[in-house]
């Protein structure tokens, strides 16, 4: 089931580029990540209280508030890279390179969270790695 959500996140994650290209035009892209986060808070905001998930909120620990933070923290700035990046590119070339950030985050993970990167995982690693250097050469 865990794939059904990566492929549609994948599938809104297209959307945003092609969107906020569209909607960064004239405007600084600084204001335009702070608009679209402002969207995104309502957005969030509102599921988790139409669930009724708030409930867990009081339970959190420090250790989830701080890696949280610097979660959102690392979201934001990424945004902010982004939106500059597709204001200055072409979406062909920023959103591919863009997510040279999985094969980062697989690097990441076998030194910081020690997963097995399987014989599989680094064939696609390397070629997501490729892929992202032809695009910028």
């Amino acid at each position: 089931m865990w794939w059904i959500y990566a492929l549609l996140s994948a599938l809104f994650a297209a959307f945003t580029a092609i969107l906020a290209k569209v909607g960064i035009k004239g405007i600084n892209s600084d204001l335009a990540t702070a608009i679209r986060t402002v969207f995104i808070l309502l957005i969030a905001w509102g599921i988790v209280l139409a669930r009724k998930e708030t409930y867990g909120i009081n339970l959190l620990s420090k250790n989830n508030w701080l890696f949280l933070g610097l979660s959102g923290i690392a979201t934001g700035l990424s945004w902010i890279f982004y939106f500059k990046a597709l204001q200055l590119g072409k979406v062909s070339q920023v959103a591919p390179v863009d997510k040279m950030s999985v094969a980062i985050a697989i690097i990441l993970s076998s030194l910081l969270l020690h997963e097995v990167i399987t014989l599989k995982i680094l064939i696609g690693t390397i070629l997501i790695i490729a892929g992202s250097i032809v695009i910028i050469l």
